[in-house]
């Protein structure tokens, strides 16, 4: 591990991260990889996880980044994928990055254009997640008690 071979950048599944960090915190910095993801990809390709990002060699780059397009190509079971009977394709998937963004982004406009429940508060603006609204989640105007100027 000589200093020469040390890369401060490393592009993975469309992001750039810092090579300082250690790699299984560096791979959660990816959109739609935790921690469990980052550890059971990890552990499957038998790397270190203490390793610092910047010294891997290119080929580990890229071995890692194919796992992530592909975790059941190494064996990571359909119950820790992002993307379970996809809508589209009936198949368990894991998004990453801008996919996964633009996946959402595409489920809430079905949302809204049947007009379900979910969808409905997402247009209005609303807490979806069944959250209260009275005091909390205020936008714009604030309701409550406003003194009588004298």
């Amino acid at each position: 591990m000589s200093t020469a071979s040390y890369r401060h950048i490393i592009r993975i599944a469309g992001t750039d991260l810092d090579g300082s960090h250690r790699l299984e915190y560096a791979l959660t910095k990816i959109n739609g990889v935790g921690a469990r993801m980052a550890r059971a990809i990890l552990s499957a390709l038998n790397m270190d996880p203490n390793k610092r990002l910047g010294f891997l060699a290119e080929a580990e780059v890229k071995r890692i980044e194919e796992a992530l397009l592909n975790p059941a190509s190494v064996n990571i079971p359909s119950w820790m994928l992002n993307r379970r009977k996809d809508i589209e394709t009936g198949k368990d998937i894991h998004l990453t990055g801008s996919n996964l963004m633009l996946a959402v982004k595409n489920d809430i406009e079905l949302m809204k254009r049947i007009r379900c429940w979910k969808g409905v508060r997402h247009a209005l603006g609303l807490k979806v997640r069944g959250q209260r609204t009275k005091t909390t989640g205020r936008k714009g105007r604030t309701v409550g008690v406003h003194r009588k100027k004298k």
